[in-house]
């Protein structure tokens, strides 16, 4: 199941450090629900067509400067008919400060106002970065989230399969730890995920037979990881005799999470498998993947062209 989520006002406030002019009665309960953010440039001059009032708005020395050529008269009209779409608050940047008319229509409207002293530019560009991690689609998946010669290796398979034991073993060999048992998953671009440890477990991992085990404690700080984006899922099986399994990796295999495909491996196990090693090569095979080497297509194309040469 995915979760929707929502940032408060009042945490981007003190996030940014924000300054309020005028805080609206229900500054506590205000959500932002959307991860962009609107300058009213055309809405100044009485364009609301395709207005989105769901966007904070925030004004720049152009917005501002323009709005201070106007009569007072004239500004109170505009920042009734703007604050009248009832947007979630109004940030006003380049610590400029907002006009006796822009308060009197905020108060009216029961509009937060906030002040910021960062350029235009920079306080948007940052706003919008936070609320796109922060508003970003996820979801909680069972699972064991390592990183392995810097790819991102998400193991799956039945509980009590092996996969925490195979993440010791990695841990032992120079490898990292994000997450073990539950991993949040989040979609932060069309096709990038990236996973972390939700805070109550993060750094811990479960040994049947032992425990609780500290990974920072035990091994330093250089076995953790705070997050790191999902290259490639790896499906930890029992084996079974009667399965076939991809011996020659000619037919790559995906598995979809959020909507975005994530190459994935299906990888038997037996007793006397060193599950560790085969996942450092398959961290090294997908990467020489992604950088357009594939090692199963050269010996399909040295067995055919050595056929072709014996028919000769």
């Amino acid at each position: 199941m995915i979760d929707t989520y929502s940032v408060p006002l009042k945490t981007l406030v003190e996030k940014f450090r924000l300054e309020i002019a005028y805080a609206s009665t229900d500054f506590d309960s205000i959500r932002l629900t959307v991860e962009d953010v609107a300058r009213p440039g055309l809405q100044l001059a009485g364009f609301f067509d395709h207005y989105e009032p769901m966007r904070m708005q925030v004004m720049g020395n152009v917005e501002m400067s323009y709005m201070a050529k106007l009569s007072p008269g004239n500004r109170s009209a505009i920042y009734d008919r703007l604050f009248s779409y009832k947007f979630p608050a109004l940030l006003v940047a380049r610590g400029i400060q907002p006009q006796p008319e822009m308060l009197a229509m905020a108060k009216k409207h029961n509009i937060t106002i906030l002040l910021s002293p960062l350029p235009t530019s920079s306080i948007v560009s940052s706003i919008i970065t936070y609320l796109k991690e922060a508003l970003a689609p996820k979801v909680t998946r069972h699972g064991v989230l390592v990183e392995v010669y810097g790819e991102g290796i998400l193991l799956t398979g039945d509980s009590g399969i092996g996969k925490s034991e195979a993440a010791i073993e990695l841990l032992k060999r120079g490898h990292r730890l994000i997450a073990d048992d539950a991993v949040e998953i989040k979609k932060v671009s069309t096709n990038v995920l990236y996973g972390t440890a939700p805070d109550l477990i993060r750094n811990y991992i479960e040994l049947r037979g032992i425990g609780i085990i500290n990974v920072a404690k035990l091994y330093g700080m250089g076995a953790v990881k705070l997050d790191n984006q999902i290259d490639l899922v790896v499906n930890i099986v029992h084996w079974n005799t009667q399965e076939a399994y991809d011996r020659l990796g000619l037919e790559d295999q995906y598995t979809e999470i959020l909507g975005v495909q994530i190459p994935m491996y299906t990888i038997p196990i037996t007793p006397g498998r060193n599950l560790a090693v085969i996942l450092e090569v398959a961290a090294m095979n997908n990467r020489q993947k992604k950088m357009g080497y594939n090692a199963a297509l050269e010996f399909t194309e040295q067995i055919n062209k050595h056929f072709d040469e014996s028919m000769k």
